[in-house]
């Protein structure tokens, strides 16, 4: 998956009023809390992407 992967995600799988995933909720009509394993999924990997650059490797 690539970093554009990782910003759809994060982009669709927003915090409702509800305290809710939107992108579950509407994707896969499922109540699950916010943050879901998708956005901890997609931050994880650019958390780990900007860790590589910023040490000089290839990331």
């Amino acid at each position: 998956m690539s970093n554009d992967d990782e910003r759809r995600i994060l982009a669709a799988h927003l915090p409702g009023t509800d305290g809710l995933c939107t992108g579950c909720r509407a994707w896969w009509a499922r109540l699950t809390p916010y943050p879901c394993w998708q956005v901890e999924w997609a931050t994880s990997r650019q958390a780990r992407h900007l860790t590589v650059t910023v040490l000089g490797g290839q990331g």
